[in-house]
């Protein structure tokens, strides 16, 4: 998983140059990013070898955190160049798609706007994004399942690597810029990113990539719906986290078309796009010889703790 998440770096490395933008980040990125990956490296470099349970966790769990996180870091740096080499919007055909679907973003959002409570609910459910996997890193490194844990972060580095590609097909501004006329009553979480940075980006008037302003350029597919769906697929064999996944990322998919600025058609492309990552990336390790079993001094407990916290 390192090996590839390093070739993963390298090319984003090369789209940044191919577009020929670099990376800026400010003074408190360059202070978070850093720190927080010296930490959980440190953290997973220091318990390499476990004496207990706890240690065994804990170094377990800062290496899929520090998986997770940068992948999902590469994902949004590398969707500014992507961003910049596509071509056109495709509002109109995304809107006809809905149409079609008989869904109607504009009364949504006009539901939205009408009651305060649903403003402030679609925002905590929209950034729940983060909340999921944490919980499920978490569980998986207490209970010492880390083939799991390496199925979940490859599916979600596929359908990340799936999503960036499908995007130059789908260029969009969002429904908000599309098909709202007149004041907007109330600013989603995703405002207008899209209307405002991409045509920059594609003018060459935005070269440098800020990392502490890093925006979601992404309409279709909906990536917010590429989580939800993994999560819950991820967690439904686990029994003590199966509903409050469901909830919350079912929360957060309603919550998607006005906060993310979604059509109904960028989640449904989003959904396809989970469901095709989860059952390559299960064929893939079905057929992958597993890793030789390494003896350590924690060996005999390991299978009680997996039984205890199933």
């Amino acid at each position: 998983m390192a090996a590839g998440l390093s070739v993963s770096g390298l090319v984003v490395l090369s789209m940044m140059a191919y577009a020929r933008m670099t990376i800026a980040p400010t003074v408190a990125a360059l202070a978070a990013y850093p720190a927080a990956g010296m930490l959980l490296g440190g953290i997973r470099y220091r318990l390499r070898w476990p004496l207990s349970p706890f240690q065994m966790r804990a170094r377990d769990f800062c290496e899929y955190v520090l998986l997770f996180t940068a992948i999902s870091l590469l994902g949004v740096i590398a969707s500014y160049p992507m961003a910049k080499v596509s071509a056109g919007f495709a509002d109109a055909r995304l809107a006809h798609a809905d149409t079609l679907l008989h869904f109607d973003w504009v009364a949504w959002y006009k539901l939205v706007c009408a009651h305060r409570s649903l403003q402030w609910l679609g925002m905590a459910a929209y950034a729940c994004i983060y909340v999921s996997p944490a919980l499920l890193l978490g569980y998986f490194a207490y209970a010492g399942q880390r083939a799991d844990a390496r199925r979940f972060l490859a599916t979600f580095w596929l359908a990340a690597v799936m999503t960036l590609l499908l995007f130059p097909l789908f260029p969009a501004a969002g429904p908000l810029s599309f098909l709202w006329k007149g004041p907007i009553p109330y600013m989603p979480t995703s405002a207008l990113y899209q209307q405002q940075l991409i045509p920059v980006l594609r003018s060459h008037g935005l070269t440098r990539v800020d990392l502490g302003a890093l925006r979601g350029l992404v309409c279709a597919p909906s990536f917010h719906t590429v989580c939800g769906v993994l999560y819950i697929v991820t967690a439904w064999p686990v029994r003590r986290l199966r509903w409050p996944l469901i909830g919350i990322n079912a929360a957060m998919l309603l919550a998607t078309p006005v906060e993310g600025t979604h059509y109904l058609i960028d989640m449904l492309i989003g959904a396809a796009v989970a469901i095709v990552a989860i059952l390559l990336i299960r064929a893939a390790m079905f057929y992958m010889p597993g890793p030789p079993a390494v003896p350590t001094a924690l060996s005999p407990v390991l299978p009680a703790l997996a039984r205890a916290d199933a």
